[in-house]
């Protein structure tokens, strides 16, 4: 019916001028007259030229008062000729007519307020606000003062209006025709492609928005706004910031490569296990053996593999070094582990929590839920009393902090861990019970030989990146994490990020303990998003048991984000003082290595808040790009 309205005019006159007035005049919705205009403009049998205009429409308490009347005209109309007391006029009206009305009504000398009494100063009244109301409603055009009256009132607000002029085009016809939009092999058939009239291109027609530029989920980069104080995190980074709030310190996990005996021989793996086989590892060519091992812990090591020892009757079975040596691609982080328990064990013992996530490789069979290459999540707390209940208890903390609550653990057997407990959550997309991760308590077969004292316990647990990234996003097919597909899944689940409060993320005591206690002041350290041009330092000043508030500081040029704190830098690369603005996660790792200063300006006596890093200090590279590694070594 607008197609034919719109042609039809067009065949007796030369154009429609307004749009708006055209739908009006024939009784047919504006949007769909848009529509088809922009249809027939896109075939060429118009051309439409856009008209905006600014029109004023009723806001919701402006319609309210055309509806029933202005506050000022109904508190008058409550008023009866002989007057009433203002208790019971305001038991009459809704208070904020009572209000309003009574505000306005004076103002315009209709009634007089006294102490108790109200009456009137005149008889009859006219509802200006209400007329002028309606005559926008119907499209009236009314004076500017009566415009700027009602606009001071809120009672109306602006609104762009957008509509077509349209004349004939080159390819206008009374009746449009039916083209073709596809040359289809039934046309090639047929030969009636010949006859066909196929629609052009339309060159300025915006395309299918491309999908590109995204992140991929598992390493995408955490996003900081300080100014509503809350964190959007990513599943990666979300993981390294629950563990920094749990009091973890990352492992170094940068050796794909592995030889045999960091990675099953000292997990007091036996070399005949069948994760030792071709099928399940993946062995190099070249080279295909190491050279370096410590030599008394490799023979520790093969003892209790063959006649046990530390309370174990051992595996019974010759060990052969040559197995011991070959190289692989590490089937599990927990190779690391064993490193950093060893070293832990060459000095005296101390408390550690350590972590790490990156890749891992078994040669297995890919499908819905397993991949020959993945990222695994290990942490483990090495501790005197330690018992299978604080490793659940930790692992309910942990979880729950990726907002998996739903946990079961079912026991299981490992070479290295007893007792040993497989984990699992429900997944709400497959909805089942999936296996997230592995754990339990290392064997003293293992930790007796590196050297840790009898009465220390380890508990870890480790699981893929993948699968909890699973379950968070609602995926069932581990393989959509990777290609094309996950560009929109992405985009889909964007509003699945979990916020955490800042105040979470940087106030843990086991982030800024260390540093809280070198400045020996107790005094809290709190982010704030502030920043001057020439200028940093603390928001409050006075006593030193006060909070004090890491700033931002801006030398010239030099581009801070908000959100950063003062660090000492030696060198002259920045400006004369060498104080620089670092990112959160660079002064996260400086509060706890470096020492913490409060100081005052030479100049100004303003109070300074910095860290100066320890000598031969660098940023830990978990917490810096290569990049800005670089950067910060050499401001060093």
């Amino acid at each position: 019916m607008a197609e034919e309205a719109v042609l039809g005019y067009l065949e007796k006159n030369e154009e429609i001028s307004d749009s708006g007035k055209f739908a009006e005049e024939k009784g047919i919705n504006h949007d769909e007259i848009v529509n088809i205009i922009k249809s027939l403009n896109g075939f060429r049998l118009v051309d439409a030229q856009d008209i905006k205009k600014e029109r004023w429409v009723l806001t919701s308490e402006g319609d309210l008062y055309a509806k029933y009347g202005s506050p000022e005209v109904q508190l008058f109309s409550a008023v009866p000729p002989e007057g009433i007391t203002r208790e019971e006029l305001q038991e009459k009206l809704k208070a904020s007519i009572y209000k309003i009305g009574s505000t306005q009504a004076i103002k315009n000398k209709w009634i007089e307020m006294g102490k108790s009494q109200v009456s009137r100063k005149v008889q009859h009244v006219d509802d200006k606000v209400r007329s002028l109301l309606v005559q926008i409603q119907n499209g009236e055009v009314i004076s500017s003062e009566d415009i700027d009256a009602l606009k001071r009132r809120k009672l109306i607000s602006s609104q762009m209006w957008k509509g077509y002029s349209v004349k004939k085009g080159p390819k206008y016809a009374p009746k449009r025709k039916k083209v073709a939009t596809d040359l289809t092999r039934e046309n090639l058939q047929r030969g009636d492609w010949k006859e066909l009239e196929f629609k052009e291109y339309n060159f300025l027609a915006k395309g299918q928005p491309t999908e590109g530029g995204c992140l991929h989920p598992l390493l995408k980069a955490w996003l900081l706004w300080s100014f509503v104080s809350y964190t959007y995190v990513a599943v990666r980074r979300q993981i390294q910031m629950i563990f920094l709030q749990m009091g973890f310190e990352e492992m170094p996990t940068n050796n794909f490569v592995e030889s045999s005996f960091w990675n099953f021989d000292a997990l007091f793996q036996p070399q005949q296990h069948p994760a030792r086989d071709s099928h399940d590892t993946f062995f190099l060519k070249e080279p295909s053996t190491t050279r370096r091992l410590p030599e008394d812990y490799v023979e520790r090591v093969k003892r209790v593999h063959e006649s046990g020892g530390y309370g174990s009757r051992g595996y019974g079975y010759e060990w052969k070094r040559e197995e011991a040596n070959k190289n692989l691609l590490r089937t599990h982080t927990t190779a690391v582990s064993s490193r950093m328990l060893y070293a832990l064990a060459q000095g005296p013992f101390a408390p550690k929590r350590y972590y790490s996530i990156d890749r891992v490789f078994r040669n297995e069979a890919v499908d819905r839920t397993h991949l020959a290459e993945f990222h695994q999540i290990e942490g483990l707390i090495c501790d005197r009393g330690l018992t299978l209940g604080h490793l659940i208890g930790v692992l309910h903390d942990f979880f729950s902090r990726l907002g998996m609550s739903k946990l079961k653990f079912k026991p299981a057997y490992n070479p290295y861990t007893e007792p040993s407990m497989e984990i699992f959550s429900y997944h709400e997309g497959l909805q089942k019970w999936v296996e997230i991760g592995n754990s339990g308590m290392f064997r003293p077969e293992m930790l007796l030989p590196m050297g840790l004292p009898e009465d220390v316990q380890v508990i870890a647990w480790g699981l893929s990146l993948e699968r909890p990234t699973m379950i968070l996003y609602g995926i069932d097919n581990i393989r959509d994490l990777f290609g094309h597909k996950q560009l929109k899944m992405m985009n889909a689940a964007a509003s699945l990020y979990r916020r955490i409060s800042i105040r979470e993320l940087i106030a843990s005591p086991s982030v800024y303990s260390s540093a809280s206690d070198v400045s020996g002041e107790g005094l809290s350290l709190v982010f704030r998003r502030w920043a001057t041009k020439k200028t940093a330092g603390s928001t409050k000043n006075g006593r030193d048991s006060l909070p004090k508030n890491l700033g931002v500081k801006k030398f010239g040029g030099e581009r801070v984000i908000p959100g950063n704190i003062i660090v000492r830098q030696r060198g002259t690369r920045f400006h004369p003082g060498n104080y620089v603005g670092i990112g959160k996660d660079h002064t996260l790792y400086a509060l706890k290595e470096g020492c913490v200063k409060f100081e005052r300006h030479k100049l100004t006596g303003r109070k300074w808040v910095h860290v100066e890093p320890k000598e031969g200090y660098e940023i830990h590279p978990v917490y810096a790009s290569a990049g800005a590694a670089r950067e910060m070594k050499t401001a060093a």
